[in-house]
């Protein structure tokens, strides 16, 4: 037996690291992840070379969740990402959702059993990422706007939806400096800081107006955190709709209409890194 699931990985509108509330929308660049069934053992492996730790975290709660022994039957899971990792467009989220959904569709196979719900893959894959250290928050935004596609408008605190719902089609570019930044990594405490100004940015994300609210909080997290916020401002002088900071770095992403393509690819030519071209994604989380 053999499935394969696939998960979005998604750019920031609000980062919730300040004040516990977020959003975000899924983009087109995703990681599949292959199960097949063993007689008994987990292992786990990727094509990124990243540590196994979280992988093995979620196969393990979801075993766990089934009351299933390793003994008595195993699971080959291997990640293959078209999504850049340590970047802040919620790699960690995606890999989680998408090898929690897929052990649990296997097990439910194997012995005819009910698969998880949406929500209980999201909180199994946020619980192993809070374990295993790659998250402050919980990223529940992050997570559901790669589980479900489209936007979101999330309270962290309590895993609870504000606003979900489809996001216009709109062209995304992304640029990738030469360098990574972990989540996990960053000083909570500084961030927290901004709570007065993000809460201004929330506000316009939970009026739907997600552009403007995309723009503020991208400059005012790559102010605290020492990213170079002239690179949004070079995107939207180019032509961009939006432009910030995704997550807590390193990825910088504009929302552009298909005529100022070119324009903003050129604007951010010198930069050192590259600069990938992409899709929103309002499909999700989904067996392939």
């Amino acid at each position: 037996m053999k499935k394969t699931v696939r998960s979005p990985g998604s750019a920031t509108i609000i980062n919730a690291i300040a004040t516990g509330c977020g959003s975000a929308f899924g983009i087109n660049l995703d990681i599949e992840c292959e199960a097949r069934a063993t007689s008994n053992s987990i292992s786990c492996s990727n094509d990124v070379g990243a540590d196994t730790r979280l992988m093995e975290l979620c196969v393990d709660k979801v075993f766990k969740y089934y009351d299933i022994d390793e003994n008595e039957f195993g699971i080959d899971l291997k990640t293959k990402s078209r999504l850049p990792m340590a970047s802040g467009l919620s790699s960690s989220s995606a890999s989680s959702n998408a090898i929690v959904k897929v052990t649990s569709e296997m097990i439910a196979e194997e012995f005819d059993l009910n698969a998880l719900e949406n929500l209980e893959v999201v909180n199994m894959a946020i619980d192993a990422s809070l374990e295993a250290g790659v998250t402050i928050t919980g990223s529940f935004d992050d997570a559901t706007a790669s589980y479900f596609g489209g936007v979101v408008v999330t309270d962290n605190r309590n895993r609870e939806f504000i606003v979900r719902e489809r996001m216009d089609d709109y062209p995304i570019l992304i640029y990738m400096p030469n360098f990574h930044s972990k989540s996990g990594d960053s000083d909570a405490n500084r961030m927290k800081l901004l709570a007065p100004l993000v809460e201004t940015a929330f506000d316009f994300a939970c009026k739907g107006d997600y552009l403007k609210a995309l723009n503020l909080n991208g400059l005012i997290y790559a102010a605290t955190l020492g990213f170079d916020s002239t690179i949004a401002i070079d995107a939207l002088s180019a032509g961009a709709i939006a432009s910030g900071l995704s997550g807590t770095g390193s990825a910088f992403v504009a929302v552009v209409r298909e005529d100022s393509i070119d324009d903003v690819k050129e604007s951010w030519e010198k930069y050192e890194g590259r600069v990938i071209e992409t899709q929103v994604d309002n499909e999700g989380c989904c067996i392939l």
